[in-house]
């Protein structure tokens, strides 16, 4: 027997179950969702060994220095804050502004794009919930946008 309460519009003829979604981008719930602030942790962790290791990503691993201590702070910084954490990015590193931190490097369409391919496979080495990955993917599409400075 199915479970009526399951579907949106009381019977099954629709085949789409309810379903409790969560919210994200609300207070610090992307940063609970996320696992804390170690679970970004792991999260830029993952991400840095991408864009260390994967031929796509050597012109971004390029544009960093050898030593990646620096940038894994400041993404993992960035991120707790934007998921809704203790805002840290502005005492540390001071004001924020992606586009001008960025303008010395030539950031055209395939480096925005192996960027986030490299935040993709990091995002789904994590145990987050499939909806989670989807929102941090569509957010974080704008700031890496507002770095391209080529076209």
């Amino acid at each position: 027997m199915v479970d009526n309460n399951e579907f949106p519009e009381g019977d099954d003829l629709s085949g789409v179950k309810k379903r409790n979604v969560p919210v994200f981008g609300q207070g610090n719930s992307t940063l609970v969702a996320a696992g804390g602030e170690a679970g970004v942790q792991q999260l830029v962790t993952d991400f840095y060994h991408y864009i260390d290791s994967l031929p796509e990503a050597a012109t971004i691993r390029a544009m960093h220095s050898d030593d990646l201590s620096e940038s894994r702070q400041k993404l993992a910084t960035f991120l707790i804050g934007w998921m809704g954490g203790e805002d840290r990015y502005v005492e540390r590193y001071g004001r924020m502004n992606l586009a001008g931190a960025h303008r010395h490097i030539a950031i055209g369409q395939d480096e925005k794009q192996a960027w986030l391919m490299c935040m993709q496979k990091a995002l789904d080495a994590q145990p987050y919930d499939e909806l989670l990955k989807r929102f941090i993917m569509v957010q974080l599409s704008f700031p890496a946008e507002m770095c391209r400075n080529r076209n």
